[in-house]
């Protein structure tokens, strides 16, 4: 498969962030966007249910625990293509930038719909970590938002953004 000359040139290249062609010019799989949405749902997945375990646990509110959630979500979702980017060579700023190029959207519609259909189901902001609602409305919540946000993703790679970012870094 071609991929572009751009592929040649060093990882630490300015024009790497710049590039706005498609990374897949005859166009995005949904396997791919799908992928790409559960890298970040895995992030996401983590922080979020660190924060709600940790939230409950200390007995806080309902809105001091969403934003725990929501904090750790985008760390965690940073944090694993950061790894990724910077286990390819590439130095710590162009790494964050990569990573915060490649995620922001994607984990932001994530924990807008995770986080909504949790606020929304009826208990689920009031249960507690024994219970088993907790647990069905969080899994529910991240497999809802997985499929809202894989199509976000797809449209994203499909311009050269999103996950088509980190891509260059993986070649």
């Amino acid at each position: 498969m071609q991929h572009g000359t751009h592929h040649d040139r060093p990882a630490g290249h300015a024009d790497h962030t710049a590039h706005t062609a498609p990374h897949h010019p005859g166009g995005v799989s949904w396997s791919m966007a799908a992928g790409a949405t559960l890298h970040c749902l895995t992030g996401c997945a983590i922080g979020e249910i660190l924060g709600m375990v940790i939230g409950t646990a200390l007995g806080w509110g309902n809105m001091e625990t969403m934003v725990l959630a929501i904090v750790l979500a985008f760390f965690f979702g940073y944090s694993l293509t950061l790894h990724s980017v910077l286990k390819a060579g590439v130095d710590f700023r162009t790494a964050l930038r990569v990573a915060f190029a490649a995620d922001t959207l994607s984990i932001a519609v994530m924990e807008l719909i995770d986080n909504g259909v949790i606020a929304l189901w009826p208990g689920a902001m009031d249960a507690t970590l024994a219970d088993t609602l907790f647990w069905g409305a969080l899994a529910i919540s991240l497999a809802v938002a997985f499929v809202v946000t894989t199509p976000v993703n797809k449209w994203m790679i499909g311009r050269g953004k999103g996950h088509a970012v980190v891509h260059r870094y993986h070649h």
